[in-house]
């Protein structure tokens, strides 16, 4: 090489022929050199870069510059995806005689490298491979880049979706969803969230149900490069969760008749419903008791088994395993029975146990409590109840912090607390509060074969109790079954009681009619009624009782009220006698 050819080979015209762009700055990051191939690459003048510093011009490849300008450690092998170009930047730092004077950049772009990259028996290889693993899978695999461009898509997936890959290869996938391919894309909210996102997706064209998982991939940077999603067929699984859903609700339709025909069983609670008024009873009991409804009112005549009714909603309800707890509203005066119900606190009034005391709602906490003659509860002790009804908070006596509880809450009464509210002597708020879930329970007199059955029990236990064998008659049964019961099931078991203890022979007819007549005398206000036909007596009585309900009542509706019984009944008992209630002009 002459003389002349070297001095017009300058290191220039090198660094220009150089098929990769170069970059270099100084220690402070400033630009002191862009070579051609650079500035083709990047779309620069030269003239306006060459002083800017590398963060201004260069926002993505900027940071790793001056990485290396910190730290003097080269930065190798950075892929960077721009919008207009995407690149492979290798740095390293400039050293002379120890100091750091600055760094070169050197910019290839991707696809050329990728060009380059292919041509190697390795890559080769290992795209083979990868190609293999991806088009063997059973699910759909979709490979995008950061942008959200389609790389790649296997062939599960194109049969999952009814497409052929090469037509969204290149893609982006907002297009696709444009398209109405399908109705919602996880790259695109991958890309929104940088995170895995999880979604069920329908394939218009296939009519398939997928579950779609887009996992993101992340170079050293953080920022998103690749979005993998997987595509899994939900289609038949649905079929089969809805047949299972279907044969499951077969199988509870199956055990809620199991349930009623085992109402045989319920006997052994004392619990006897023969009538369909009783068994009607016990179904919407167990249905409540099935959904943990709370705020349940019982009402019904004395005796009538209403505290029977409350334990069995309990021990059908999966709070079973916990307190069952009763207090009669009635049975203490109106201090004790707040104290009782919500407890006290150590020093609360004077007499209080040093200690304090836990009140029954605790006591019930996660079980039942149950609110006997509810309508006996003194007005300032409602006001405590219809908070806990509310908010399910208690404070007790003394106290200066609520305690949240949870408990079942049943209240019964016999009394007519319509007529309470009315005279202002319940509370209407609580009332309501209190009707959510009402059950009423029909008198003994209402439900005949329930006598029978009930009459058989009683004997069948105090017999047990007492070791002997007696037995009712069919006179005594009919006899039985005609009578009033004024005081219901309680009254029942009684009579059957006395005449089993009492009785001298095996029959307890004697005992049993005697009990009846002493009772019936007991009803009259006028002289001793004849003894005939019982049915006779009973219809006798109601219609005196009907007589002095019209005498008081202008309406069946009231004198349902006054009578304790349903308007219905009143109607059908009018309806027997061939009574009216007389019309009043206004």
């Amino acid at each position: 090489m002459s003389k002349e050819d070297k001095e017009t080979m300058g290191l220039d015209s090198i660094v220009n022929s150089l098929s990769n762009g170069v970059i270099a700055t100084d220690g402070a990051g400033r630009v002191s050199f862009l070579n051609e191939q650079a500035a083709r690459i990047l779309g620069f003048d030269p003239t306006r870069v060459i002083g800017s510093y590398i963060l201004d011009i260069l926002p993505k490849t900027g940071p790793l510059v001056v990485k290396c300008l910190e730290t003097g450690e080269p930065q190798l092998g950075r892929h960077i995806l721009g919008k207009r170009v995407s690149l492979v930047v290798n740095i390293t730092p400039i050293h002379d005689s120890g100091r750091l004077l600055g760094a070169v950049c050197s910019l290839e772009r991707m696809r050329e490298f990728e060009l380059t990259a292919k041509k190697l028996d390795s890559y080769r290889q290992l795209n083979e491979q990868l190609h293999a693993i991806i088009n063997s899978s059973s699910d759909g695999i979709w490979v995008c880049d950061g942008a959200g461009t389609v790389i790649n898509i296997n062939r599960a997936s194109e049969r999952l979706n009814g497409i052929v890959a090469r037509d969204f290869i290149g893609q982006n996938v907002a297009t696709i969803v444009e398209k109405r391919l399908v109705d919602r894309s996880v790259t695109m909210e991958v890309l929104e969230t940088k995170r895995q996102v999880s979604m069920m997706q329908h394939v218009r064209k296939t009519d398939k149900y997928l579950l779609v998982t887009g996992t993101p991939v992340s170079d050293e940077e953080g920022n998103i490069i690749l979005v993998v999603a997987n595509e899994r067929d939900m289609t038949h699984l649905n079929a089969i969760r809805q047949e299972l859903e279907q044969s499951r609700l077969v199988t509870e339709k199956y055990k809620e008749e199991l349930t009623e025909l085992s109402m045989l069983e319920l006997r052994k609670q004392e619990i006897v419903a023969e009538s369909e008024a009783m068994q009607q009873v016990l179904r919407v009991a167990l249905k409540l008791a099935r959904m943990e409804a709370s705020n349940i009112l019982l009402l019904g005549e004395s005796g009538t088994g209403k505290g029977l009714i409350a334990k069995f909603i309990h021990r059908k309800s999966r709070r079973k395993p916990k307190p069952f707890i009763q207090i009669n509203c009635a049975a203490l005066p109106e201090t004790l029975l707040e104290a009782e119900l919500f407890g006290y606190e150590k020093g609360a009034f004077t007499g209080a146990r040093e200690q304090g005391k836990v009140g029954l709602f605790e006591l019930a906490k996660e079980g039942t409590l149950f609110l006997d003659e509810i309508g006996d509860l003194p007005f300032s002790v409602q006001a405590k109840l219809l908070k806990y009804l509310d908010d399910h908070e208690i404070m007790p006596l003394g106290g200066t912090k609520p305690r949240v509880v949870d408990c079942t809450v049943i209240a019964a009464t016999n009394r007519d607390l319509e007529s309470l509210v009315e005279k202002g002597n319940f509370r209407r708020d609580l009332y309501y509060r209190l009707n959510t879930f009402t059950i009423r329970i029909p008198p003994l007199r209402e439900r005949p074969e329930d006598i029978f059955e009930l009459a058989g029990y009683f004997v069948r236990r105090y017999n047990k109790k007492h070791r002997v064998e007696r037995r009712l008659s069919p006179r005594a049964s009919a006899a039985l079954q005609s009578h009033f019961f004024a005081g219901n099931v309680r009254e029942l078991e009684n009579v059957i009681r006395q005449a089993v203890v009492m009785s001298e022979t095996d029959i307890l007819d004697d005992h049993v009619l005697a009990a009846l007549r002493s009772d019936t005398q007991g009803l009259t206000t006028t002289d001793r009624p004849s003894m005939g036909r019982f049915t006779d007596e009973l219809g006798s009585r109601e219609r005196e009782l009907l007589k002095t309900a019209m005498a008081h009542c202008r309406s069946t509706r009231e004198m349902a009220r006054y009578l304790g019984v349903s308007q219905p009944t009143v109607v059908r008992k009018l309806r027997k006698h061939g009574m009216h209630l007389p019309v009043i002009h206004k």
